[in-house]
């Protein structure tokens, strides 16, 4: 075997893309990628993400090591975001909602009240819409490496008052992500959102900044939310998925093989998460009852109604644009 100098060494290295690191160790992979998450390590993201990392390493005869990053441990969601985007970071799953500051029609999915339930959801997001939002995606530094995972339906939690009408919502102070879209619908129900990322929320529920917040059961129970707040309104006032996001030249100039071992065993998993929200789903409102949370039951109706009368709905409409808008009605019914 040839041995190689230092000097070669740096001289081979310097000609590598930035997604992969060819090391000269016998036992170490060819290409080590670094996956990053906002999610506790105990989220369903992150034990089905670790699945496919242990599975592509398999198909790959150890060739690629995917090296998992949970709970922002690399940065908050807006620093992560940065960092796929210059391919630092290889791989990010990020809230289709807070990608909306980037590429703004991903945050289509999540308009107050559009879907019922989740056959709307899948049928939407594995259909003609979901697909215009890839193809909108890939015009820009990323791409979407797997079909969109689950973050599931968002509820209310509050430490103040309980939420049963939109009329309990006027000055309610409430933490949201960086997401317009949510940001413009607790306007509408005369709330006062503020934009907080996500790894400073438990500490802004406990100092009282904000008197609730919004996010699916699986958040609330694995961040343990519960502990400073004691009420969950099931509101479900908009679905939220995760996209898988990519560098696109760099993952482009890995092999083929490579490739397709990632993207399919992705899918794989973004399928069994799914089912895995579709489980805790049930579970969880009888776990959160048992950690002291109260669950109150409102009326959707009440809460459409007052955004239809403020004009949110045609608002939203004309920022979308008229196409990918008749893509969500074809799944969502008439809006407005």
């Amino acid at each position: 075997m040839t041995k190689l100098t230092r000097r070669a060494l740096l001289a081979q290295s310097a000609t590598l893309p930035l997604f992969s690191i060819i090391s000269h160790r016998a036992d170490a992979a060819e290409f080590e990628l670094k996956y990053a998450t906002g999610q506790d390590p105990t989220h369903p993201v992150n034990l089905r993400a670790k699945e496919a990392h242990d599975r592509i390493r398999e198909a790959s005869s150890g060739r690629v090591n995917i090296k998992l990053f949970p709970a922002n441990q690399l940065g908050n969601d807006t620093d992560l975001l940065s960092q796929v985007r210059n391919g630092s970071v290889d791989f990010f799953n990020l809230s289709s909602l807070i990608l909306s500051t980037f590429v703004p029609i991903s945050g289509i999915t999540s308009v107050g009240f559009a879907f019922k339930n989740y056959d709307d959801v899948w049928k939407a997001m594995d259909g003609d819409l979901g697909n215009h939002i890839r193809a909108e995606i890939a015009k820009t530094s990323i791409f979407t490496v797997s079909k969109i995972w689950d973050n599931g339906f968002r509820h209310i939690t509050s430490s103040s008052r309980d939420i049963k009408t939109a009329a309990d919502l006027k000055g309610f102070k409430l933490r949201v992500p960086p997401a317009p879209s949510l940001t413009s619908m607790f306007k509408a129900l005369e709330a006062a959102p503020a934009t907080i990322n996500f790894n400073e929320v438990y500490t802004a529920l406990q100092t009282k900044v904000v008197e609730g917040q919004e996010n699916p059961l699986a958040i609330i129970a694995t961040a343990r939310l519960y502990e400073v707040q004691k009420s969950c309104s099931l509101t479900g006032h908009v679905w939220d998925g995760y996209w898988v996001l990519g560098n696109k030249r760099a993952f482009e100039k890995l092999p083929a093989d490579v490739q397709q071992i990632i993207k399919r065993e992705l899918d794989k998993s973004a399928t069994d998460q799914r089912a895995d929200v579709a489980r805790l789903n049930t579970s969880l409102v009888a776990d959160l009852k048992a950690k002291g949370i109260n669950f109150v039951d409102v009326q959707q109706e009440d809460f459409r109604k007052k955004l239809i009368s403020t004009g949110f709905y045609g608002e939203w409409k004309t920022k979308y644009g008229a196409m990918p808008w008749d893509l969500l009605e074809k799944v969502s019914g008439k809006l407005g």
